[in-house]
């Protein structure tokens, strides 16, 4: 197989295995078909207002501030050691967790983003990794919600939340009133203008009702939600950190805004006592202002709930929680109703009267509804039946592509137990033992739950055997072609064309027998992929047979103590790895190992930085500049701008000898990666680039142990001339350190600063100098250049390595590749969809990160040859010299 096939069926086998962690744990948990589901009883609601606080962490609302009063008094309760009595007077009656609602923590799930919190909260699920992935604005599959089932539902907030609940609706009675995408700057006034926004356009959109029959009308119907998404907070924290002045202030302006729709809603329909009232939040944020991992500062919201058929303050002498929040917040004696994210859903569906939405899995939180008991029963029982309608589907949809004989139910759950349980829950309904159905419907909608899941993970085993299958194929494949063409440890290869065929027509034969199978159970075309891969991978390792026999007899020429030893430091050094990923420690562990490596060497090179020192008086500037909020200067975001096109130009410009090459792209990267730090991350590039130029040095040291030749001078050595092929040497033990040493400094590049939460966690800050307009994909892209910058760096050291020990690019990168391949076997098996949702998220992004990263390296391999081979020819000056 060439190089550019070889290469090109890398790339696109670890697609395969990177795409398949997808279909396996991130496939939608959606089904359809279901009947809608709700109570024939009166609602106790006939309208629904849920003001969503985009970014709210619950600390912040509940807390007390430093002088012990309320940071929102209307929501609040008042202090208990406020002096002023007059002020506790007037402010008792609007105390809503004192006087009028209920309260608890709202658990939200990874990610702790803001359009899968807003589908937990308006329809009841926890949307899949897959979906988010696709961005804020699209829907990528159709959902049912609370909006859906209302009557009318009217909304006002950001452009990025509220049109895909209208566009996932059936009709057209969903209504959006949005603000423009540019009024979200992070960098000029403060954000809590467009929760002022917000609140200012709902005032108006009432007052103008009285002049429209028809749109008075119908906000005077049944089942109608009015939907406030204030974004404010979540811009605020962004910009200024949670427990900045701004937030916090922000929060007050949030509680007067909620008292004056409250109050005006009340007066617009004559306190007719029919209004409910629900105020959360999507996810919270950590101190550093970021979100999207499992903080608790990030998956603890606030959830307060009043108004009509929601239950009233209920005092208690005491209560548990694992956490001391209740005393932190001194709320000791006010009931905490803690709920899941999605449990709000139905419980806005309750209140109003509408179906519950058909895909919701969330538990109808009794405690927060003041009805009777019949009700609840009731409405319990309406929501264990509406889960089990999924529960039926996801089963008959399973059992329809699966084969009878080896179809495996989910016994728990069997067409028997669900006829019993639903007939033994009404007969309770019926004999008015309440307390008895409502314990029933609680353990049917555990029970369907876990079978959602069991079906939803149904092909997981299968697949996972395909995968690994694969997995270990093609690193068997890579090592035998490193031994074939990078060593001498083989003979040349016989021709047996006979055997060739009949082995060619073998695993032909297999594959159309697994074909064949998945063909009969309609499964989708990506299975066929996935269980066809091993085929053609395996066909290539067993056709080196011969090559297989050479190295087992070389092996057992060899001194075991000897081979074993070498084999423990290569499994030493994998696992080594893997533990970094969990423990961060470990790296350091690392680089004090390789500090101790006694071949030291010195490096002293001159040259100018203009561009590091513009770069950091812009990123001064700028700083300043939006301290004082008056924005992105234009100059510096000019500059900005210009200085990340010509760094990608400016090494290309310099001659190609290693050091003067070396040289240019740190300055060029070096100048990118300071516009884009925040603080001492700016000092990790040029730690690492220094940690570089030693490596290089340190490995054509240790080359002479290999060789008895004059070792040449670093500085005479052209990347230019890499691909001379006479150059090339055959690959030994030694160099098995050198890939190791790329890959461990590759992680230790991605960790060196942080994570992929970084990213995924969106830090707006580290792109002030370019734009402070909210802009997810930019935004996203430049942070994602931000973590490639230290692989380049890398990357090109790796190149150098390469260039100065005579090896060819492809023979070093073939022994990373297994590296990276074992690393990846191993987090393919570590992944788990058990425990807490922060494990089972983590578990999943370790393999993920891998697979990216060996997707990655391959092409850092490309990108850094091209930034150390290539050079643009500019129309220079005849030199003349003089004596």
């Amino acid at each position: 197989m060439g190089t550019p096939v070889f290469v090109l069926a890398g790339l696109l086998v670890h697609c395969v295995f990177l795409a398949s962690i997808f279909d396996i744990y991130f496939t939608s948990p959606l089904v359809h078909g279901m009947t809608p589901q709700q109570t024939l009883l009166p609602s106790p609601a006939k309208r629904l207002v849920l003001f969503v606080a985009d970014g709210l962490r619950a600390d912040s609302l509940y807390e007390l501030d430093s002088n012990s009063t309320p940071r929102a008094p209307f929501l609040r309760q008042w202090a208990v050691n406020i002096s002023s009595r007059r002020w506790r007077q007037e402010n008792s009656a609007w105390s809503i967790l004192e006087n009028n609602g209920s309260w608890g923590i709202s658990h939200t799930h990874v990610p702790t983003e803001s359009r899968p919190g807003h589908v937990a909260l308006i329809a009841g699920f926890y949307e899949d990794v897959s979906a988010v992935a696709k961005g804020w604005k699209e829907n990528p599959v159709e959902f049912d919600s609370v909006f859906n089932e209302s009557r009318y539902t009217w909304s006002w907030g950001s452009p990025d939340i509220l049109p895909m609940f209208a566009k996932g609706a059936s009709g057209d009675h969903v209504y959006t009133f949005c603000y423009t995408a540019e009024s979200e700057d992070f960098g000029t006034q403060d954000a809590s203008r467009l929760d002022t926004w917000v609140f200012d356009h709902v005032k108006s959109f009432f007052n103008s009702s009285r002049n429209n029959q028809t749109l008075y009308s119908a906000l005077n119907e049944e089942k109608v939600v009015l939907f406030l998404h204030l974004l404010g907070i979540d811009t605020n924290g962004h910009a200024h950190r949670p427990n900045s002045r701004e937030y916090k202030e922000n929060i007050r302006k949030v509680d007067e805004g909620v008292k004056e729709i409250a109050s005006m809603l009340e007066n617009f329909y004559g306190n007719d006592g029919k209004t409910a009232f629900i105020l959360t939040s999507d996810h919270g944020m950590t101190d550093w202002g970021s979100h999207g991992a499992g903080h608790p500062s990030e998956t603890l919201t606030p959830l307060i709930a009043w108004g009509a058929g929601v239950n009233y303050p209920q005092r208690v002498a005491s209560q548990f929680f694992e956490d001391n929040f209740l005393k932190e917040w001194k709320l000791e004696n006010l009931k905490r109703l803690d709920v899941n994210q999605a449990d709000i859903a139905p419980l806005m569906a309750s209140l109003i009267g509408v179906p519950f939405p058909l895909n919701s899995v969330g538990t109808l939180p009794l405690e927060y509804l003041n009805n009777s008991a019949y009700f609840k029963a009731e409405s319990m029982f309406t929501n264990a039946v509406q889960i089990l309608e999924q529960f039926k589907v996801k089963m008959t949809q399973k059992k329809e592509t699966t084969l009878s004989f080896l179809f495996m139910p989910f016994k728990p759950l069997s067409d028997s137990e669900q006829i019993n349980l639903l007939k033994k829950t009404r007969l309770y309904i019926q004999q008015e033992k309440y307390d008895e159905a409502v314990s029933l419907c609680k353990a049917l909608i555990i029970l369907a739950l876990e079978g959602l899941s069991y079906y939803h993970t149904y092909d997981r085993l299968f697949l996972g055997l395909s995968i690994a299958m694969g997995f270990v194929g093609w690193t068997a494949y890579v090592i035998l072609v490193i031994i074939k063409t990078h060593t001498n440890l083989t003979k040349a290869a016989q021709s047996h064309d006979k055997e060739s065929t009949i082995l060619l027509y073998c695993f032909a034969f297999v594959g159309m027998i697994i074909a064949f199978f998945l063909l009969i159970q309609m499964c989708p075309w990506t299975y066929y992929v996935y269980c066809l891969l091993p085929v053609p991978v395996w066909y290539a390792v067993v056709k080196e047979l011969h090559i297989i026999q050479d190295l087992a007899a070389n092996l057992l020429s060899l001194h075991v103590g000897r081979s074993m030893g070498f084999l423990l430091v290569c499994a030493l050094g994998i696992e080594t790895l893997v533990f970094s990923f969990f423990y961060r420690s470990t790296l350091t562990v690392g680089l004090l190992v390789f500090a101790g490596w006694p071949v030291i060497t010195q490096l002293w090179v001159r040259a100018k930085m203009l561009s590091i020192a513009l770069s950091t008086y812009v990123v001064s500037s700028t700083h300043n500049s939006l301290q004082n909020k008056q924005g992105l200067p234009v100059l510096n975001q000019i500059i900005s701008w210009t200085t990340l096109v010509s760094s990608s130009v400016s090494p290309l410009l310099s001659p190609t000898f290693l050091f003067q090459r070396l040289f240019s792209i740190l300055l060029s990267l070096m100048s990118t990666y300071l516009l884009l730090s925040t603080g001492y991350e700016a000092l990790f590039l040029l730690v690492l680039s220094g940690l570089m130029f030693v490596w290089i040095n340190m490995e054509q040291e240790a080359l002479q142990h290999y060789s008895f030749s004059r070792k040449p001078k670093l500085a005479v050595f052209n990347f230019s001339y890499a691909t001379d092929i006479m150059q090339f040497r055959q690959l030994h033990l030694d160099d098995v350190r050198r890939s190791f040493f790329f890959v461990f400094f590759i992680v230790t590049a991605f960790f060196g600063t942080g994570n992929i939460a970084s990213v995924n966690s969106f830090e707006p800050a580290s792109v002030y100098c370019f734009l402070t307009v909210f802009s997810p994909f930019v935004m996203g892209g430049l942070l994602v250049l931000k973590v490639v910058i230290p692989f380049v760096l890398v990357s090109c050291a790796f190149e150098a390595v390469q260039v100065t020990t005579q090896l060819s690019s492809k023979s070093l990168f073939l022994i990373v590749l297994v590296i990276s391949d074992v690393m990846a076997l191993h987090f393919f098996f570590l992944v788990k969809d058990y425990g807490s949702w922060l494990d089972i998220g983590t578990s999943i992004s370790h393999y993920v990160l891998v697979m990216s990263l060996t997707i990655f390296m391959m092409l850092m391999n490309g990108l850094a040859q091209l930034l150390t081979t290539k050079r643009l020819e500019l129309s220079r000056k005849t030199k003349h010299h003089f004596t």
